[in-house]
C-alpha cells in the first residue's frame, strides 16, 4: 500500500507573527489543508524607541483565529492529534506569582535601552578578554535591565519572566513552559547548550533576570502538556489535545522550507529578512553573534540578519503608493500586485539606483552608527525604480549574508528556498535569482513556519521516528526561478564594484551625521 493512502493525520499549527496570527491545518505530507488569518496590530508606542503590546492581545486574537478556523473548514476540532506553537522573536512578559501580566509585552521592534550595571572584578576582565563592548551592548539592549531600573515596582512584583511563546503555552496548557527553540534575544540563555546558563556563571551578572524567573525549557518535538478545559472554550481546540515544542518562527521557517540539509539556504522575505542554514556545528557567523537554536535538537541555526527587512516594502507602499493600493481596491487584488508588475519594466540594476537597507542599526552589522542609502539617482528614475532598488538592496544585503556564512562555516551553500511576505512577489524571486547566480525556490507552501511547526509536531506524536523523515515527507519544492545569464553579469559587477564597498565610504559620514544631529543615539 503506498503511503499516501495511509489515513490522513492532521496537525494544527499556530503561528503569530508580528502583523498576523495564523490557525493552519497540515497534514502528514506537508499538505495545507486549511487557514485561518486574522490581522494584528504589531504594536503601540507611547514614546519614541518604545514598541509594546498587551499579552491579552495576543491571547484574544489568537482564539479568534482558532474559532474562525472551525467556521471556515471541513475538519471537525475532534480529528486534530496535536498542536504546535510558533512565535515572534523575543517579545517578552512581566507575570506575576499568579501567572498575570504586570504590564504590556515589550515587543521586539522595541528600541529602548537601559544602563549598564556595576560588574565589579569582572568589569576589567570582560575588556581584558575583548568582550568589555559586548557586555555593554547586552546590558543595555536586555529589557529586564531597563524594567528594574526605570519600573522598579513592577520588576519588585515580577515572578515570571518571559517569551510571548511561553505565556501563549501557559494560557493554553496552564503550565509556564516553553521551547528551548524559542528562546532569543538578551537572555541568560547558554546557546551552545541550548539551555540557561548554570546559575554561577559570570553572564548573570549582565541581567537582572534570576534564574528563577525564567520558564522551564523543553527542546523542540517534546510534550508541553495538554489543552485545558478553559484553552477548549477560548479555541475551540478540544480539551486534552497534546501540544507539542516547536521553535520560533525563524527556525521553524528554515525547517519548513529546507528540512536539514547544511548545503541549503532559507531565505525569510519578512519584516525582518533572514538567511539561514542548519547544522550540528555550533559556528558563530558574525562575531560574538550567537549560533541560534534550531527547530530540531541539537541543531543551530547559522543566521544573518536584516532587522528591517521587508518591512521597508511596507513602508514604501504607505508613504509612496497610494494610486496603487487605490487602484488595487477598486480591482480587488493586492498593492504588491501591481508594483510587481511595475518593477517587470524596469531593468535589472535599477538604471544605477543603489540601495543600501540598513534602516535601522543591526545586531553586530552594521554598527549602531549605521543608516540606509540610496545612491545613484538621475532624471530617469521613478518610484518604480525606488521600489526595485528596495527589492535588489534587500537581496545584495542577503548574498553578502551568504558570503559571510559559507566563508565562517566553510561548507558550500547550492541551494535557495525563499519564504516569507515578500516571497509572494515573482519579480522579488527572479532578481534574488539573478543576484545569487543560482535557482531560487519557493517552499510548495506559502506558510512555511508554520509548516515547520507542524513537522516537530508529527515528530512529537510519532507521525514519523525523526526530523529527517519527516523533512522528507513533508517539505516540497515549490515555483522554480532560473537566473537570466545577462542579469547575473550585471549584478555581479554592482554587488562588488558598487555595493560591497558602500558601507565602508559611507560609514565616516555617518558617524558625522550621529555627532551633529544625535540620531541614532550612541
Amino acid at each position: 500500500m503506498s503511503v499516501k493512502n495511509e489515513t490522513p493525520i492532521y496537525l494544527l499549527a499556530i503561528d503569530n507573527g508580528t502583523q498576523s496570527i495564523r490557525a493552519l491545518i497540515f497534514d502528514q505530507f506537508g499538505t495545507e489543508i486549511a487557514k485561518a488569518r486574522i490581522p494584528i496590530e504589531p504594536y503601540f508606542s507611547i514614546q519614541a524607541n518604545f514598541a509594546e503590546q498587551h499579552a491579552h492581545y495576543y491571547w484574544q486574537k489568537l482564539s479568534e483565529t482558532c474559532q474562525q478556523l472551525w467556521q471556515n473548514c471541513d475538519i471537525k476540532p475532534s480529528q486534530i492529534a496535536g498542536v504546535s506553537l510558533t512565535t515572534q522573536r523575543y517579545t517578552m512578559i512581566c507575570l506575576d506569582k499568579d501567572k498575570q501580566p504586570l504590564r504590556p509585552a515589550i515587543v521586539w521592534m522595541d528600541f529602548r535601552q537601559g544602563e549598564t550595571n556595576d560588574l565589579g572584578f569582572l568589569d576589567p576582565l570582560t575588556k581584558l578578554v575583548g568582550m568589555g563592548e559586548l557586555a555593554e551592548e547586552a546590558q543595555k539592549k536586555a529589557r529586564c535591565n531597563w524594567l528594574s531600573r526605570h519600573e522598579p515596582e513592577i520588576w519588585a512584583k515580577t515572578a515570571h519572566y518571559v517569551n510571548l511563546s511561553a505565556y501563549l503555552t501557559y494560557k493554553l496548557t496552564d503550565d509556564l513552559v516553553d521551547s528551548s527553540g524559542q528562546t532569543t534575544g538578551y537572555l541568560p540563555y547558554d546557546y551552545k547548550a541550548q539551555k540557561w546558563m548554570k546559575p554561577n556563571n559570570f553572564k548573570w551578572r549582565l541581567f537582572s533576570c534570576r534564574i528563577e524567573q525564567m520558564p522551564r525549557l523543553v527542546a523542540p518535538g517534546q510534550k508541553l502538556g495538554h489543552i485545558t478545559a478553559e484553552a477548549a472554550t477560548a479555541t475551540g481546540i478540544p480539551e486534552g489535545t497534546p501540544m507539542i515544542a516547536a521553535a520560533s518562527d525563524k527556525a521553524c521557517e528554515a525547517l519548513g522550507s529546507a528540512g536539514l540539509s547544511t548545503d541549503t539556504a532559507c531565505l525569510s522575505f519578512g519584516t525582518t529578512a533572514t538567511i539561514n542554514t542548519t547544522s550540528t556545528n555550533y559556528i558563530e557567523v558574525l562575531k560574538h553573534m550567537p549560533a541560534y537554536t534550531a527547530a530540531v535538537p541539537n541543531y543551530y541555526n547559522h543566521e544573518y540578519m536584516i532587522y528591517r527587512g521587508f518591512w521597508m516594502v511596507s513602508w514604501f507602499k504607505e508613504q509612496f503608493a497610494h494610486y496603487e493600493a487605490e487602484l488595487a481596491k477598486t480591482q480587488g487584488i493586492d498593492t504588491e500586485h501591481l508594483l510587481d508588475q511595475a518593477v517587470k519594466d524596469i531593468p535589472a540594476g535599477s538604471m544605477g539606483l543603489m540601495l543600501q537597507p540598513y534602516w535601522s542599526p543591526g545586531v553586530r552589522h552594521p554598527g549602531l552608527e549605521g543608516k540606509g542609502a540610496l545612491i545613484g539617482f538621475g532624471d530617469v528614475h521613478t518610484r518604480a525604480h525606488i521600489y526595485r532598488a528596495i527589492l535588489e538592496g534587500l537581496a545584495y544585503e542577503l548574498k553578502l549574508g551568504f558570503d559571510t556564512i559559507e566563508k565562517r562555516t566553510r561548507k558550500t551553500i547550492k541551494h535557495l528556498r525563499v519564504s516569507g511576505g515578500g516571497s509572494q512577489s515573482d519579480a522579488a524571486m527572479q532578481l534574488t535569482a539573478d543576484i545569487f547566480a543560482m535557482p531560487a525556490y519557493r517552499p510548495h507552501t506559502f506558510e512555511a513556519s508554520g509548516l515547520g511547526a507542524a513537522i516537530n509536531c508529527a515528530v512529537g506524536l510519532g507521525v514519523y521516528p525523526d526530523y529527517s523523515t519527516a523533512a522528507e515527507a513533508m517539505t516540497h519544492l515549490g515555483d522554480e526561478f532560473l537566473p537570466i545569464a545577462a542579469n547575473v553579469s550585471l549584478y555581479k559587477r554592482l554587488y562588488n564594484e558598487v555595493y560591497l564597498k558602500m558601507y565602508d565610504r559611507l560609514q565616516p559620514l555617518y558617524h558625522s551625521i550621529q555627532d551633529i544631529t544625535g540620531y541614532p543615539e550612541k
